[in-house]
């Protein structure tokens, strides 16, 4: 068979599996719609980055159902949740695990690891920026590396491997900053703003009504991870390619152009690479088969965002890093 034929039936393959993968995308979508009300783009983004293999961080003030959207997830997506309540007094042995001494009927002692709640597929650090800098770098290891060292001994996590973090942007007090570290390893955070008022109305009547909607599974594990490996065959176009490397080189400060002046640092490599998986994902989401241009720039914010900061002089002038982003991804047309 000659190379134009092979690569003729590997595109046909990607497109029937594209196909069975929008299916089970959409369903899941739905499902979840069907109890999250009028936070459309949050559920949209959330799925982006399950798909996309990533995590998140959602920021909103209390009410926004955003602990209520990590676990229906679980539920519609067949995955094993679990919810660890970040506390100033949570010590990582508490996510983690710890090994504890035992002795056997012999009078022989060992050690024996007791997993904590971090080996789950989907795990919910609810309030993150409420636990200590200690208990927080707990979690680095698992996110990036997808296993954790106890006592030198390497335990694996669950496949696939998730935390979907939730975050309080008005308290300060008893609350701690997330290292620079830890933000990087998000794929996204997410804004989860108020509802419009139609929602707010549905809201009302689904949730103090006798029969409250409760969620069902639409995927399965294996399901899930079927889409996820195919959301990285997905074909990427040049031109989207060169979108991607030119909006984050131009988000870091020493690059060409006026923003650079008020950006303190900016985003790593990694941000190219979580930007590509998104936009993949997001076509799919859509039921495309390539992400396009649009794919990037409606990202550009999510994926961005938590990877920079600002100078003193961009606060003085009551810049963000939202406007920021927004000029950039406009010299991208």
């Amino acid at each position: 068979m000659s190379a134009a034929g092979e690569t003729f039936d590997l595109d046909q393959m990607i497109i029937r599996n594209a196909e069975a993968a929008a299916a089970h995308v959409k369903a899941a979508r739905a499902a979840i719609s069907n109890v999250i009300f009028g936070q459309e783009t949050v559920v949209e983004r959330a799925l982006i980055t399950i798909l996309a293999g990533g995590h998140a961080l959602l920021v909103g003030v209390p009410g926004l159902a955003k602990t209520k959207l990590v676990d229906t997830m679980g539920t519609v997506l067949g995955l094993d949740a679990r919810r660890v309540q970040f506390t100033p007094d949570l010590m990582p042995s508490d996510i983690l695990g710890a090994e504890v001494l035992e002795e056997s009927a012999g009078g022989r002692r060992a050690f024996r690891f007791i997993k904590g709640p971090i080996f789950a597929q989907l795990l919910m650090a609810d309030e993150i920026n409420r636990a200590s800098p200690r208990t927080q770098s707990a979690l680095l290891q698992a996110m990036q590396e997808y296993h954790v060292t106890v006592a030198g001994e390497r335990h694996d996590l669950p496949k696939p491997f998730h935390v979907l973090a939730t975050q309080n942007p008005l308290e300060q007090e008893g609350t701690y900053p997330l290292p620079e570290a830890q933000l990087d390893r998000f794929l996204m955070e997410i804004d989860v703003d108020y509802p419009d008022r139609d929602a707010e109305r549905r809201i009302l009547f689904e949730t103090t009504s006798a029969e409250e909607q409760k969620p069902r599974a639409a995927m399965t594990v294996d399901d899930l991870i079927a889409v996820q490996r195919l959301v990285r065959r997905l074909p990427v176009g040049e031109s989207v390619v060169e979108a991607i490397l030119t909006l984050v080189r131009s988000a870091r400060p020493g690059a060409e152009g006026p923003e650079q002046a008020y950006i303190a640092w900016g985003p790593g490599p990694r941000a190219s690479q979580a930007l590509m998986l998104a936009v993949r994902a997001r076509a799919l989401l859509d039921g495309r088969y390539a992400p396009s241009l649009d794919d990037v720039v409606a990202l550009a914010e999510p994926v961005l965002k938590h990877r920079m900061a600002l100078t003193f002089a961009a606060r003085a002038e009551r810049q963000s890093v939202t406007d920021i982003i927004r000029r950039l991804t406009e010299r991208l047309g």
